[in-house]
């Protein structure tokens, strides 16, 4: 370890929607979940770009996948906060998290949507206060009070299971027509503060809030089949979202939308979480099980597209079982089906978006369109309000369940903790023993990342510009740290075409941004050009890699090709990689080289195996030089070893939207 080292910067388990639950005290969060400083603030290191002429599009980060007090298991999990603190959190205030500490943000984001379950929206925080009309009907007495400060306790814990109460809303609906319009009512309202809210905390230009909400429907294996549906306005908008109560097929969600489309009301749907969809994200069947037709997957584009392909329920981007020829395909993977009950392995085929964007080219080869023409986004799924992006300072994703080391299970677990949250007599298979006899607890919390992010290159920080980089799939993802990347696809590009404006302005109208299309030219490759700048308040850049799939002979293929690496080192010809440029991370205190990396990295490409009759994909990822992933932060503020079973480190990443590239002569769908 050499001497130029910087100290890295300080700073659901929804199962169902009825989870066994745990908690944790504020003195172990503030031993162990520091936020940052002043004092450790890095000064700014701008790279400049230029502003080209025409195509003035800045970068701006934002958050599609938050949750708050309405949605219904996030209220379980103790969260107060409101549509209004989540709005105000991502405009930099500080909010309070239901563990009783502060969460707030190093820097302020550029746009945020709430996202709460449609699915009796506004419900049970309505229910638990019995100065509701709702609260009064027997189905809601075994939640009263249920987030009264006096409730918020460790001792609560055991009794927060939500299973028995929604069988019992739902019977009581059935045999009181008064409840179920109650229920309908509550909705409503909420519904109404939920645009009211983005309406309230929308300043065009300086930051952007989306009218939006969350499709929740999940497998009878619990395999989760959710996505997030942001409105482009908030004019017109239907009283109710549309949700499983109406039907739990999405083609009834797309079909709503085409129907509000046609009364000029545009929305796009986000899938989400296809790592625990158990393989049925992206099989290649509808709903009921019948063969994808061409109508059926031209609305499914239509109406989604862009995917979710980070959060902090896992990276979602591809699996070491499928793309085995892939070193960094493991990253941040949570491998478990999203549904209640012990913790199952999800099956990786159909789960995945390269696998996805694969099959999409099988697809529209047999004349059935590409439902799977996705452009990517990350978000957070927070269930707190606030995303929690920093592996310096993570407080994971639900609230009370998940809010310190211990029960995250980065650190040793102690009897105490265990007595006062009811696992003490829980089975062995509860529990991770590490090699020197300590305990961990075992939960999928621990394979949960601080990730993540969408961005987006927009003319301006409006909705009406930024919900149009969404549609022209002009977007891409990071696994939290605002790292900077464009892609471009076309003749002639230049790698010096970004210093300049003009340069710029040359490559939007002379080349295919990330998200488009590109018709090859007979016998002429195509050139790519990528640029990536580092985030100054995480690590330097390693190295910068263009992953393409194509079909052949009707199999499809996929490949990754290092196209810049940093510290001046060159890629090697024979492999497509580039050599390891020696960064280090010392895990008793989370430094990293400060000598090794770049800020920028840039580079065009043209791939040596290029085919003008293959349809094919490609697009950008970005890596970071390894740093401390959050669960050895943990650890070291505990001043315990990092648990063996956990990766230390991680390279933080983005990714650009696809580029596809077609045969002069093929259609496009």
């Amino acid at each position: 370890m050499t001497s130029n080292l910087i100290r890295g910067f300080g700073s659901v388990m929804i199962v169902g929607f009825a989870a066994a639950l745990v908690a944790c005290s504020d003195a172990e969060h503030a031993a162990n979940s520091r936020a940052p400083t002043a004092a450790h603030e890095p000064a700014e290191q701008a790279i400049a770009e230029p502003s080209a002429a025409g195509y003035e599009r800045n970068a701006y980060f934002g958050d599609l996948h938050v949750h708050t007090t309405y949605s219904m298991d996030a209220f379980q999990f103790g969260t107060l906060a409101t549509p209004d603190d989540a709005y105000r959190y991502a405009q930099g205030e500080a909010i309070r998290h239901p563990g009783g500490f502060d969460m707030q943000l190093r820097r302020p984001l550029d746009f945020y949507a709430v996202t709460d379950h449609g699915v009796f929206l506004g419900v049970a925080r309505a229910g638990a206060d019995t100065s509701t009309a709702i609260s009064a009907y027997p189905a809601m007495e075994p939640i009263h009070n249920l987030n009264a400060p006096e409730n918020l306790t460790l001792e609560s814990l055991p009794n927060r299971r939500f299973r028995a109460w929604i069988g019992g809303l739902r019977q009581g609906m059935a045999d009181s027509e008064a409840l179920g319009s109650e229920v309908a009512r509550t909705m409503r309202t909420t519904w109404a503060d939920e645009v009211a809210a983005a309406d309230r905390h929308y300043v065009p230009g300086t930051f952007t809030t989306f009218a939006a909400y969350e499709y929740s429907t999940i497998r009878a294996d619990g395999g989760s089949m959710h996505r997030n549906v942001i409105f482009r306005g908030t004019g017109n908008l239907p009283d109710v979202p549309f949700s499983v109560l109406r039907s739990p097929d999405p083609a009834d969600l797309w079909s709503w939308m085409d129907e509000l489309r046609g009364s000029g009301v545009e929305s796009l749907a986000i899938p989400h979480n296809s790592n625990k969809s158990n393989g049925q994200m992206f099989e290649l069947a509808t709903w009921a099980g019948d063969p994808m037709t061409l109508s059926y997957n031209e609305q499914r584009a239509r109406n989604e597209p862009l995917v979710e392909i980070t959060q902090v329920k896992g990276t979602s981007e591809t699996h070491p079982a499928l793309s085995m020829n892939d070193e960094w395909a493991g990253f941040e993977i949570d491998p478990y089906v999203a549904g209640g009950g012990p913790l199952r392995v999800a099956k990786p085929e159909g789960g995945y978006v390269r696998d996805a964007l694969k099959k999409g080219l099988a697809l529209e080869a047999q004349g059935l369109g590409n439902p799977f023409r996705y452009g990517f986004i990350g978000s957070s799924d927070t269930h707190t309000a606030a995303g929690s992006y920093d592996e310096t300072n993570f407080y994971s994703k639900v609230g009370l369940l998940d809010s310190t080391a211990a029960l995250r299970g980065s650190v040793p677990v102690s009897d105490e903790v265990l007595n006062t949250v009811g696992l003490r007599d829980a089975d062995s298979a509860s529990f991770y023993v590490a090699s020197d006899g300590r305990r961990y607890l075992m939960r999928n919390t621990s394979a949960y990342g601080a990730s993540g992010l969408a961005a987006v290159w927009a003319e301006q920080n409006t909705r009406e510009a930024i919900y149009d980089a969404f549609r022209r799939k002009e977007t891409f993802a990071t696994s939290g740290p605002r790292i900077r990347v464009r892609f471009f696809a076309g003749p002639a590009l230049d790698v010096n075409m970004f210093a300049t404006a003009d340069g710029l302005t040359r490559a939007y109208a002379q080349a295919v941004p990330m998200g488009g299309d590109l018709m090859a030219k007979p016998g002429d490759a195509p050139s790519f050009l990528v640029w990536a700048a580092r985030d100054a308040h995480s690590a330097p850049l390693q190295r910068v890699q263009i992953i393409k799939g194509w079909i052949e002979g009707g199999e499809t293929h996929e490949r990754v090709f290092d196209v810049a690496c940093s510290d001046g080192l060159a890629v090697d010809p024979a492999t497509h990689r580039c050599p390891d440029n020696g960064a280090k991370v010392n895990l008793s205190d989370c430094a990293f080289s400060a000598d090794r990396g770049a800020g920028e990295l840039k580079a065009v490409w043209r791939d040596p195996q290029f085919n003008e009759a293959h349809k094919a994909f490609y697009y950008a990822r970005v890596l970071e030089n390894p740093t401390c992933r959050w669960s050895t932060w943990d650890a070291v503020r505990a001043g315990v070893p990092p648990r063996e079973d956990l990766a230390p480190v991680i390279q933080e990443r983005a990714w650009s939207s696809p580029i596809w590239v077609r045969p002069a002569d093929a259609a496009v769908r």
